[in-house]
């Protein structure tokens, strides 16, 4: 039975798309051009909005729990980083308050939160180790643990992190990837060094996804009963991974999240059930050198858990063929401040938010949740359609600096 858990964290804000898209100007310089891309008044919306429900009142909660012993671990998009810089340096203020005590350990992230990883493996090497760094001067501490964009892990990524020379990653866990293999063991690629810790997806969703849905059978999950269920798996270990926002935001106060989260860190105690930081994990698990191959074509946490969820539809596949052209004649130009703008284009959450277009069922509903509302005034067509002339009016404005 696990005696052991390991909670992981991600807090994330993307940077959103302007729509109705907006023309270029001809002549317009560089660093001006992220105004006719990226929507920050509403950035700042949804920022301030998600600050006042979970960031401020979820981070109190974690700094109290961990003065009694709670452990737990957290990453940070850059995307995340710039918003909190420039409108919520509270919010900032307490996550650095947070990731001071012992008891957390603070996990890289792909700073973009985007797919990087498939266009130019080595700009996502590069990528990683400027996030270690900014993430190691911010919050004064060493990383040694990585995440991905959507805890994404293949074979070629999982060695681009071994390069990078960090000592652990996450993976998220599933059967077709596992194998037969449990998701509560630190492993290793075969005869390689960098440690795996995977992600157990349906503890990890009991609570991120399922917790406050009435229609579920186990709804209202108890403190008592989750911890048990995490005493009671098979293996070494249990890895959960969240969005943080789950605490607050995702499930509302009124959900009873903040009541069962307190009352967890007691039952996990009364069920000796002892919390631990990845890296120590990794430490002290990692010695075991247990082995899983790592998928070539990659895993994430999202859906079934493949890329399907980001590419699985018409607009999600034209979206990213976009994102690609964008990306490569940005580095044609030869200009470090137009290929940031590209990378920027590549996030993730651009196919997320319209995971939905010609399909139905949780996922979809998931995709649209997070879809923002001012964007369903343009239709479901009109959403897709404003996207790709946002990427389309990218690559036509940088027809004057590819020459």
């Amino acid at each position: 039975m696990a005696e052991n858990l390991v909670v992981y964290t991600v807090v994330h804000q993307p940077r959103r798309l302007k729509l109705p898209a907006h023309i270029v100007p001809a002549k317009t310089a560089p660093e001006a051009i992220p105004d006719y891309l990226f929507d920050d008044a509403l950035d700042r919306r949804y920022f301030e909005q998600v600050a006042a429900n979970s960031y401020l009142p979820a981070s109190a909660m974690f700094t109290d729990l961990t003065k009694r012993g709670w452990k737990m671990s957290i990453g940070f998009s850059d995307s995340f980083l710039v918003q909190a810089e420039r409108w919520g340096t509270k919010v900032l203020d307490r996550f650095k308050k947070l990731c001071a005590s012992p008891n957390v350990e603070v996990v890289n992230v792909e700073p973009y939160h985007s797919w990087l990883l498939y266009l130019d493996i080595v700009a996502f090497k590069e990528a990683m180790l400027a996030a270690r760094s900014r993430l190691e001067g911010l919050f004064q501490k060493p990383i040694a643990v990585t995440d991905t964009t959507e805890m994404f892990m293949s074979n070629d990524v999982y060695f681009a992190l071994q390069q990078c020379g960090f000592d652990g990653a996450l993976m998220e866990g599933r059967d077709w990837h596992l194998g037969w293999h449990e998701p509560t063991h630190v492993y290793q690629h075969p005869l390689q060094r960098l440690k795996l810790l995977v992600r157990h997806h349906n503890l990890s969703d009991d609570v991120g996804y399922r917790f406050s849905n009435r229609h579920w059978n186990h709804w209202p999950l108890t403190a008592g009963t989750y911890a048990g269920w995490v005493r009671e798996t098979w293996g070494d270990l249990v890895m959960v991974g969240w969005d943080f926002e789950t605490f607050g935001e995702h499930h509302r106060r009124d959900s009873g999240i903040f009541e069962f989260t307190r009352a967890l860190a007691k039952e996990l105690k009364k069920q000796k059930v002892r919390m631990m930081l990845p890296s120590e994990a990794v430490g002290e698990l990692g010695a075991k050198r247990l082995e899983v191959p790592v998928n070539e074509y990659g895993s994430t946490w999202a859906g079934e858990g493949g890329m399907e969820f980001f590419l699985g539809n018409e607009a999600q596949q034209g979206l990213f063929r976009l994102m690609h052209h964008a990306y490569s004649k940005a580095r044609l130009t030869g200009d470090p401040r137009l290929v940031e703008i590209a990378r920027w284009l590549l996030q993730s959450d651009n196919l997320h938010l319209i995971q939905w277009f010609g399909r139905w069922g949780p996922e979809a509903e998931v995709s649209a949740y997070f879809t923002p509302d001012e964007w369903w005034e343009l239709g479901a067509l009109g959403i897709v359609r404003e996207q790709q002339r946002v990427y389309i009016n990218f690559i036509r404005a940088l027809d004057e600096y590819a020459k």
